[in-house]
């Protein structure tokens, strides 16, 4: 039982159960416009969540504490630079077109965790508001975008919809984490939950995905999609409402993260059915 605990976190603690999250996102977008399982773009995108998250959330420590650093955290460092050489070599598997749109979206993740604002003391991260704007954008440009311009489609309206729909929807993911975080964020931090309150945060979400919900049937996709979305709809919905401050350890890291894992296994569900 203690072996089953350990892996799991270290499945978290990892990055790969948010990668597995980013990955399902890709593939919504495939099914959504019939595009080709692209695997070395796939794969790119999956290694690299995992090279970038771990990047933006252990950078910082392991500077600090690299002398002394825990066994965990060392597992984790060797994972992450297996997961960077994997990037490599799909990155060198995809088109120079398709690298290059990644580039605003990569030096947005840089710049997320390297301070360069008020005398290089401040990233991304540590200003009001930006943080869940920039991760909302960037999961938006590399699952919804990428994908697309990879396939050499031109971006039209159905797929600015499905961008900006991509975009609330992982604003709406990031709230749980927000209010979860509250007590812990620095007071200087204005996140949304700390500017308005967990209260009406959650009517926020909840504004957000009705509006999600409208773009869904804006998006001209097959009929075969819009059940998986209301599922993952209702699901979102509970989740959000019942987010508390005090919540357990793998309420927002397992489970909201998974929301986006579950539609995509009901969607492939349906269109195999």
């Amino acid at each position: 039982m203690r072996l089953l605990k350990l892996v799991f976190d270290f499945y978290i603690n990892a990055s790969i159960h948010v990668a597995f999250s980013v990955f399902a996102f890709l593939r919504i977008t495939e099914i959504y416009f019939d595009l080709p399982n692209n695997l070395n773009l796939n794969y790119f995108i999956f290694f690299g969540t995992i090279t970038g998250y771990n990047f933006v959330k252990y950078a910082g420590v392991a500077k600090l504490h690299h002398r002394s650093l825990t066994k965990d955290l060392k597992a984790i460092q060797i994972f992450s630079f297996i997961s960077f050489l994997a990037l490599g070599y799909f990155a060198y598997q995809i088109s120079l077109k398709t690298l290059f749109v990644t580039l605003p979206f990569t030096l947005l993740t840089v710049l997320y965790a390297v301070p360069f604002f008020s005398g290089f003391d401040k990233n991304l991260r540590q200003i009001s508001y930006l943080k869940i704007l920039v991760v909302a954008f960037v999961w938006a440009g590399f699952t919804v975008l990428l994908p697309v311009l990879d396939f050499g489609e031109e971006v039209s309206f159905n797929i600015i919809l499905l961008m900006l729909q991509r975009f609330l929807i992982v604003v709406v993911l990031i709230l749980p984490f927000d209010i979860r975080d509250v007590k812990y964020d620095a007071i200087s931090l204005q996140t949304i939950p700390r500017k308005i309150g967990i209260e009406k945060t959650k009517k926020l979400g909840l504004m957000l995905l009705v509006f999600c919900l409208l773009l869904e049937y804006l998006i001209s996709t097959s009929s075969l999609s819009k059940t998986p979305f209301m599922i993952f709809f209702f699901l979102t919905i509970i989740f959000l409402m019942r987010t508390k401050s005090e919540q357990s350890k793998y309420y927002c890291s397992f489970w909201v993260e998974a929301l986006p894992i579950m539609w995509c296994l009901v969607l492939l569900g349906f269109h195999n059915f």
